[in-house]
């Protein structure tokens, strides 16, 4: 059966857990079934008829919603899966545990996929036992397409388009700032970063993961100008403000460098990204960095721990299955600057871009990415060279992916800087 002879356009695998519950509402709610033939995966049927006859009662231009019955553990299954459908998306973590026989069904079948996964470690494992595969098998395998790493890795791909085509030059350095954000966490979101921490403290490779700031790019290739992460309070080169280390930067700077390594380094082998959190100016904002730092060491250091990790797991986190509440995801907020510096013919410029929204990142927000990153490889929407392999969002998707997020109400904006609108 050809790609485009399958039964489904997308599978939403997982969708009775949390986030795969709001990409299903969110599909249905944006698309029709004129648009889009979409199914519910997972390996409950009762809960799955019950969400179905929720979607089609509370959505118009739905009068059914197809099943589709699988399990994480049984290959078989989710081979049949991934031969009856073009894409398949996927909420079932954590990845490391859960993801690794619905990749390869997919790369067997030549199907593509997007996921959620933050997992660096999981997220190396897969390009290095199936990027030649997929890329054989014309399998976009699109990893991280929620809050890691979606608005980091475009906001960077925006960046650097605007910079070439207005100023004839990438940037050579990139900053990216989570600025301010509100939001709730899930049992699944948690089991996925204490699984990083696990992985990274019985496998070599999986700690090497986390230290080489050049893990992810291709082998042969993982070493490069880079210093990686930051890692104290430092005064910003560009803002001139105090910043303190992003908890997310460990995987979307990873994420970014593959984007760059995959597209053939248009943006140079001396390029150079770090994510932060801006805190302010002057003795107050160096206070509140070297605070911010501080609890973020501290936490890094009990995930690191096997029995803080237990405890935090049985006392702190949220069980799986748990999650924010509805009025959490409506009110939450976020915002991700990125700067890129870079120097034309005539001098030193500053390119901007910005993706932010009015819902809880994790959860609306991310559910609205990852739908909109399925529907792009549905529709194929696709502005890249890349017809397969282990990517990224940037890589694989690139500009309409922007696109894609304006239609699900994000905002998303380039241009020059202004620093005084910043």
């Amino acid at each position: 059966m050809s790609n485009t002879d399958r039964t489904y356009d997308l599978v939403v695998w997982g969708a009775t857990g949390v986030a795969g519950r709001l990409v299903a509402e969110y599909l249905t709610e944006q698309y029709t079934s004129d648009d889009l033939s979409l199914a519910l995966g997972g390996r409950d049927e009762t809960r799955l008829r019950e969400l179905e006859a929720a979607l089609v009662e509370q959505r118009s231009g739905w009068e059914e919603l197809p099943i589709v019955i699988g399990d994480a553990t049984d290959p078989e299954s989710l081979r049949a899966i991934a031969e009856d459908t073009r894409v398949v998306c996927t909420t079932v973590g954590p990845y490391t545990t859960y993801g690794t026989p619905l990749v390869e069904a997919c790369v067997s079948a030549g199907t593509d996929y997007c996921d959620l996964t933050g997992e660096i470690n999981w997220v190396r494992e897969m390009i290095d036992r199936y990027h030649d595969d997929a890329v054989d098998a014309g399998a976009r395998i699109v990893h991280s397409c929620g809050f890691d790493s979606i608005p980091a890795d475009l906001a960077t791909l925006l960046v650097q388009s605007f910079a070439i085509d207005e100023f004839g030059t990438p940037c050579d350095l990139v900053r990216i700032y989570l600025e301010d954000g509100r939001g709730g966490v899930s049992g699944g979101t948690t089991s996925s970063v204490l699984e990083v921490f696990r992985a990274a403290s019985t496998d070599p490779v999986a700690r090497q993961t986390l230290r080489n700031p050049y893990s992810l790019a291709p082998p042969g290739e993982r070493d490069g100008v880079d210093p990686g992460a930051q890692s104290f309070p430092r005064k910003d080169p560009l803002r001139g403000e105090w910043t303190a280390p992003s908890p997310m930067a460990v995987v979307n700077e990873r994420v970014i460098r593959r984007s760059n390594a995959l597209l053939e380094y248009p943006w140079g082998r001396e390029f150079e990204c770090t994510e932060v959190v801006p805190v302010g100016s002057g003795p107050v904002g160096m206070m509140g960095a070297s605070a911010v730092s501080a609890g973020l060491g501290f936490t890094t250091g009990a995930l690191a721990f096997g029995p803080t990790r237990e405890a935090l797991r049985r006392f702190a986190f949220p069980d799986p299955g748990e999650g924010p509440t509805r009025a959490e995801i409506e009110n939450g907020y976020f915002t991700i600057r990125v700067l890129g510096r870079g120097t034309a013919t005539d001098g030193p410029f500053v390119v901007e871009s910005r993706i932010s929204a009015d819902l809880d990142p994790g959860y609306g927000a991310t559910a609205r990415m990852l739908g909109e990153a399925a529907m792009c490889l549905v529709c194929d929407r696709i502005d890249s060279p890349l017809e397969g392999g282990i990517l990224t969002p940037a890589a694989a998707i690139g500009d309409p992916l922007a696109d894609g997020l304006r239609r699900a109400g994000l905002v998303v904006e380039v241009g020059e800087w202004n620093p005084d609108q910043t």
